[in-house]
């Protein structure tokens, strides 16, 4: 029995089981390349509420010197992380006696905007490849695993923030406690710490279960967030609901015995509604499984017909949800001739699992497919406008989740 990453409570509550699959980001660089394969089960923490994998697999073998994912390739993400630094600036101040450090700083799509605007920065980013990337924007980078001990050495270099941004990245970090924990140590008396993430409600009401991935060893709420900040000395006093990936939080938090934020009637909002949809009492958890299961069932009908009518399938969009939602389904080359993708890192590979060939994206004109599958639906209407061309030849745009939709 595996027992719960923060509070160590048994784990005895599935939420839903998506069988073995390899890594989401472990692209192949042949068809035929060996790849390990984990279980991948989420469960639900019966005292703390915390949504995790039942399977821990070890960080290196994900965000390593050949990690793919450069989150600068989204333009709307990219947007997203410049209206955020120049909030974040007005909101607190910042200016050029200010520091901003980002966990997980990739490669330098947010930190270039504080840079910018004069606020100095330093990101935190243990993959080699994206944060060279950062540091040929001009991102002070430094490649490490973001916890303690970490912290520590920051803060005695004098690195002690001012803010501290960590998107999309609390999930990624098995040892939550060491990850929160630096958090602490390296944040300003006064200072902020904001986090955002995909929320667990979303996931669950628009069966968003293709998020789940190795890579994210948590599926969060407010409910859950609180817990373990407040285990390390700190205080949630604002909550934001954002659009980005399919519905995301964006958590404002500061030192416990801070006094100069005050917890926002959002909070308090968005407590009662976390409330009402039953994350606390286990409602909210029932049949997800059976919902799951209607979207393979839905997308491997849309595939039979199409395939019965003669007619060709791509993806675009070699993205990891993509990666869960295909190796769930067990569909390959035979179902989807190729994926597209703008991130020539990721071009000239196969994607794992699927062994699906990903090309660049100029391919689909040449191609002429009947159907375009978009599998990082939450990037739908920007792919889908760049990609207005297909309707030249009478080609339509596809999503699978929550349900199949053709357009």
């Amino acid at each position: 029995m595996t027992s719960c990453r923060f509070c160590h409570a048994p784990l005895t509550t599935p939420l839903v089981d998506l069988g073995h699959q390899p890594p989401s980001n472990s692209y192949l660089k042949a068809a035929d390349q060996d790849e390990k394969v984990y279980g991948l089960k989420a469960m639900v923490c019966d005292a703390c509420h915390l949504v995790q994998l039942d399977t821990t697999v070890d960080p290196g073998e994900i965000f390593h010197d050949d990690y793919a994912y450069f989150s600068s390739f989204s333009k709307s993400w990219v947007a997203h992380a410049k209206a955020y630094a120049d909030k974040m600036i007005a909101k607190l101040g910042l200016d050029e006696n200010s520091k901003v450090v980002e966990a997980a700083s990739n490669d330098g799509y947010l930190l270039q905007h504080f840079l910018k605007a004069g606020v100095p920065v330093l990101g935190v980013e243990p993959s080699s490849s994206v944060a060279e990337a950062a540091r040929e924007k001009g991102v002070e980078t430094i490649e490490a695993f973001f916890n303690v001990e970490t912290a520590e050495r920051l803060k005695n270099e004098g690195h002690g923030a001012d803010l501290i941004a960590a998107n999309n990245v609390l999930a990624h970090v098995p040892d939550i406690n060491g990850f929160v924990g630096g958090f602490a140590t390296l944040l300003k008396q006064d200072g902020v710490l904001t986090v955002e993430f995909p929320h667990l409600l979303n996931m669950l009401n628009l069966v968003q279960f293709d998020t789940i991935y190795h890579e994210h060893y948590f599926y969060l709420s407010l409910l859950s967030v609180e817990a373990v900040f407040k285990a390390h000395g700190l205080r949630v006093f604002d909550v934001e609901e954002i659009s980005t990936h399919g519905g995301s939080l964006r958590v404002f938090a500061c030192k416990a015995n801070s006094t100069v934020h005050d917890a926002t009637l959002a909070l308090e909002a968005m407590r009662k509604k976390e409330q009402d949809a039953g994350l606390e009492s286990g409602a909210a958890y029932q049949g997800f499984s059976d919902k799951v299961a209607k979207v393979r069932e839905g997308l491997l009908a849309f595939l039979k017909s199409v395939r019965d009518e003669g007619k060709t399938v791509v993806g675009y969009g070699a993205a990891a949800k993509g990666n869960t939602l295909m190796n769930f389904c067990n569909i390959g080359a035979d179902d989807i001739d190729f994926v597209v993708d703008a991130n020539d890192w990721k071009q000239g590979r196969f994607l794992p699992g699927s062994r699906i060939p990903v090309l660049a994206p100029d391919h689909i004109k040449s191609a002429r497919p009947d159907f375009v599958l978009i599998l990082p639906w939450n990037l739908r209407d920007e792919i889908s406008s760049q990609m207005a061309y297909i309707q030249d030849w009478g080609g339509q745009f596809v999503v699978a989740i929550p349900e199949i939709e053709v357009w």
